[in-house]
């Protein structure tokens, strides 16, 4: 008895040990990869924060060399600049507010079984042939401009206002919540809307915050589409407007001190200004969107 007593004791040592190794190099690890991540983003602030000189020459490190805010100063003298500003804004909260409502009416029904939607798998593959075969950019642009969509903000919107992959991932997510809920709710004599509404949709949060994630930077990241659509200068959000804009300064009508401020910036520094501004919004966003992130799915939702 004593003998097994002291296999135990040992065999539980081992394990100890085992797992505090593991747990030793995984942390080591995971924080090397978390270094990796981190460092390349102090690189593009000490750049932007330093001299154009300096920077060329790849003096630059984790700390800005002979500090200079020419670059953001280049940046945020420009009105047209916090135009593009609003303008990235008007689209991130309209485009992110379509995307999300479509996708989750969308994603609700598909989730369904065949005998609870009728057609389920026609509208199912309906919708998964789009991420398997694409009209291309010519058509879209065609028919943005045909539907008059062109030079507004709807056009950089519409066309994707059905993001097929969120909708994948939200209607899995959906068929993972426990039945019994909307069983219980029907008992208590809730209707389809208000299981949706008062059910479904609060335990979904957590998808359906990390969606507003991707959707949030997806909108604000994309300069492509307004490129194509919008001819208006003024009308640029904000990634299109530093893509175009800011890496070919426009020297027509600009006084002598704006040009030699032009004069002290290099294409290092204003690039890297323009990633830290374009960045700062969605890292502002995200701490506010991180508690949902950490929630448990049904936390609670079973409670006898």
């Amino acid at each position: 008895m004593e003998e097994n007593k002291r296999e135990f004791k040992l065999m539980r040592r081992r394990g100890f040990s085992a797992e505090y190794i593991f747990d030793f190099f995984n942390i080591l690890f995971l924080g090397f990869l978390a270094v990796c991540c981190v460092l390349p983003f102090i690189n593009v602030i000490a750049v932007s924060l330093s001299d154009s000189s300096a920077a060329t020459a790849g003096m630059v490190g984790l700390w800005p060399v002979k500090f200079s805010l020419d670059s953001y100063m280049f940046a945020f003298q420009k009105v047209r600049f916090l135009l593009s500003m609003k303008n990235s804004a008007i689209r991130v909260i309209l485009g992110v507010a379509v995307n999300m409502a479509l996708t989750i009416i969308t994603a609700y029904p598909l989730s369904k079984t065949v005998k609870e939607l009728k057609g389920r798998t026609f509208f199912a593959w309906f919708f998964v042939i789009t991420m398997l075969i694409g009209g291309g950019t010519i058509p879209t642009y065609l028919i943005v401009m045909w539907t008059g969509l062109r030079n507004t903000v709807w056009s950089m919107i519409l066309p994707g206002a059905v993001p097929v992959y969120n909708v994948v991932i939200l209607l899995n997510f959906f068929k993972q919540l426990p039945k019994e809920l909307e069983e219980s709710a029907v008992i208590d004599g809730a209707g389809d809307f208000r299981i949706f509404l008062r059910i479904i949709i609060p335990l979904s949060m957590p998808c359906i915050a990390t969606l507003i994630v991707f959707q949030t930077v997806g909108h604000w990241n994309d300069w492509f589409s307004g490129m194509i659509y919008l001819d208006n200068i003024e009308k640029y959000p904000l990634a299109t407007y530093l893509h175009n804009v800011l890496q070919r300064p426009n020297f027509d009508n600009m006084e002598l001190q704006e040009i030699q401020r032009v004069m002290k910036i290099s294409n290092r520094t204003l690039s890297d200004a323009q990633i830290l501004i374009g960045a700062l919004p969605i890292i502002m966003v995200y701490p506010f969107l991180q508690r949902f992130f950490v929630k448990g799915m049904v936390l609670g939702s079973l409670k006898g």
